[in-house]
This record gives C-alpha cells, sequence and structure tokens, in this order.
C-alpha cells in the first residue's frame, strides 16, 4: 500500500488544510484490504505540553494474541501547525511520520488516540494518518467530537451508532461493563464492524485498548525525558 504523497502536505494554512481534507476524504477506503489478518496491531499518540513547540508522539506494536509489547518508536518534532479542533492531524501526524519511519516492526493495523469519520469532514487523525502511512486505521477517541448515540448497554461489548447528520459515523461502545464508552470509527482501509471488533479484543480489562495505554505511556515518558529518549526502538 502506497504512501498517499497528498497526505504528507505540512505547509498549509488552517483554510487550505480544510480544503485538503476534503480532497483526501474522497481517497478514503472504508473496508479493510481482502483477507486482512490481524498479528500485530499498534497504538499511536502524542503528547504536547503547553507553551511549549515540541511534539512527542511514538507507536507500540503488540501482539494481538497476549496484547504484549513487539516493539515500538518515537519522535520529537517541531510543532509548525496551530491547535485547531478539527484540524489536529496536521499538527501531530508530522510527529508520527518521523516515528512510523523509526519502527521496525511493522503492524497490521494502527489505532490512534482521537477519531476516524466521526468527524465534521469524515477526517480525524486515523483517517489521515492510515492514508499517509498506507496502513488500516481506526480511531478510539475518549470523548466526542461529533455526533450523538442512544441509550448503551451497561455491559461490556454494548454499542450505540453514533449519529452526525443523519449518517452513522462512529460507534459509542462500552468496552468494560459500567464505564464511560469510547467512540469508534473506521480511518483508512477498514470499516466499523471490524474496527469495532479489534478495539474490543485488545481492551479486555480497561476502558482504553491495551494499544493506546501503552502508546500514551511511551509519549509521556519522551516528555518528561525532555526528548532524550526520542529515538528508541
Amino acid at each position: 500500500m502506497e504512501r498517499q504523497a497528498e497526505a504528507g502536505r505540512w505547509d498549509v494554512t488552517p483554510a487550505e488544510a480544510v480544503e485538503l481534507q476534503r480532497q483526501l476524504r474522497e481517497r478514503l477506503v472504508l473496508r479493510p484490504p481482502p483477507g486482512l489478518k490481524v498479528e500485530r496491531i499498534a497504538g499511536a499518540d502524542i503528547s504536547t505540553e503547553k507553551w511549549k513547540d515540541t511534539g512527542f508522539g511514538g507507536f507500540v506494536v503488540l501482539d494481538v494474541a497476549s496484547l504484549q509489547p513487539v516493539a515500538q518508536s518515537g519522535a520529537a518534532v517541531t510543532l509548525r501547525f496551530p491547535y485547531v479542533p478539527g484540524l489536529l492531524s496536521f499538527r501531530e501526524l508530522p510527529i508520527l511520520e518521523v516515528a512510523w519511519a523509526r519502527l521496525t516492526v511493522r503492524p497490521e493495523v494502527v489505532i490512534f488516540d482521537g477519531h476516524g469519520t466521526a468527524h465534521p469532514r469524515r477526517m480525524g487523525i486515523a483517517c489521515h494518518g492510515g492514508l499517509l502511512l498506507g496502513v488500516p486505521s481506526i480511531g478510539c477517541g475518549k470523548s466526542l467530537l461529533v455526533g450523538t448515540h442512544g441509550p448503551l448497554g451497561e455491559a461490556r461489548g454494548s454499542t450505540a451508532p453514533l449519529m452526525h447528520r443523519g449518517e452513522v459515523v462512529g460507534m459509542a461502545v462500552r468496552t468494560r461493563k459500567g464505564v464511560q464508552p469510547v467512540y469508534v470509527s473506521p480511518g483508512h482501509l477498514m470499516d466499523l464492524p471490524t474496527a469495532v471488533e479489534l478495539v474490543l479484543a485488545v481492551s479486555p480489562k480497561f476502558r482504553e485498548p491495551e494499544t493506546t495505554r501503552h502508546a500514551h505511556r511511551l509519549v509521556n515518558a519522551l516528555r518528561r525525558a525532555d526528548g532524550e529518549a526520542a529515538e528508541v526502538e
């Protein structure tokens, strides 16, 4: 799967970024590759600090059967795009692009700590990141960006469609009994049922997937070390 060149354009204004999102939206493939077999799955996350211009990002690859880490990579990159809700991929993906290039074990799927199609222009960081990296991708957010959903059962595995402008854009998913749901949506080379299935598979105990938990720990450690460990492999 080739990297989409236009997905890696970072020298844009916010207005140009919105237009680029609309163009990239037409390139999304909202179905998994035929015969997709997921043995390794990665979490991607970013950590930044107020008033500082460096962002820390990374990937942790887990073995799906054991949910144990098999590889990780990180990067510290100067932030060049402002914080604009709905355009966070232009601020954060340049960091993850560097970290991805350092990753020695490639996963079959990446779960981003953010949204995919559950986005005002159906182009959240999971969609943009999947196009950029040419990998099946999923968005798993802790809070809603767009949309509403109906009642959700208390049991683990309960779901409710996330609706926005008359369209199903994702799913509220209860990953642990009695706790707040996460919001799952496909990114690229992914559909909603498969995305929900995979998120539940890597969330056996906690609200957040193990992919996100591991990636979150990694990038926070990089930030605390002020970038000194940013080239871990």
